[in-house]
């Protein structure tokens, strides 16, 4: 979806809407998806006198487990983006309060990724871009990283030769 229209300035154009990647929730949803099939054996398993409310009692407690287990971080996952434009890098996330951050691309000093072994597997990885402050911002979990590296550094090395021809005339 990215981000609305209304919110990018003039001229200002969308490289690249991310989420993190899947692997960020996989063991939330197989743990989710272990809680429905044991409540579904649990359901079926039980005696016939304790039916109806046994199963009731049984999905109930299902629901309970599966609401800060599972559905939370999906609705967390999928409230976190990371979007890239040609002017700057847009953070946003949460589920009822929203937390944004945007860094101009003229801030960012260097851009550097790193990549564990399961990464590799995944096809993802951290993408660290540092600025004059001393914390670097961290986008954890980007899919294909060494892609949107590269891009951000063409994206880099564009602005700043912009930059050096405004300067020259």
């Amino acid at each position: 979806m990215g981000i609305p229209k209304r919110l990018l300035g003039s001229d200002e154009q969308i490289i690249y809407h991310l989420r993190t990647h899947i692997k960020r929730i996989l063991g939330w949803l197989l743990l989710g998806l272990l809680i429905v099939i044991a409540a579904g054996v649990g359901a079926l398993l039980l005696p016939s006198n304790w039916q109806p409310i046994g199963s009731w009692v049984i999905f109930g407690l299902a629901v309970i487990l599966l609401v800060p287990l599972t559905i939370v971080p999906l609705l967390k996952w999928a409230t976190t983006t990371y979007t890239i434009t040609n002017r700057r890098i847009i953070t946003r996330a949460g589920i009822l309060n929203k937390i944004g951050h945007d860094i101009p691309l003229g801030r960012i000093s260097n851009v550097s990724y790193d990549r564990s072994f399961i990464d590799r597997i995944f096809r993802c990885g951290t993408l660290i871009l540092e600025t004059s402050a001393d914390n670097p911002l961290l986008l954890d979990d980007i899919p294909q990283v060494e892609k949107v590296h590269v891009r951000i550094t063409e994206l880099l090395f564009r602005l700043d030769r912009e930059e050096r021809l405004a300067q020259d005339h």
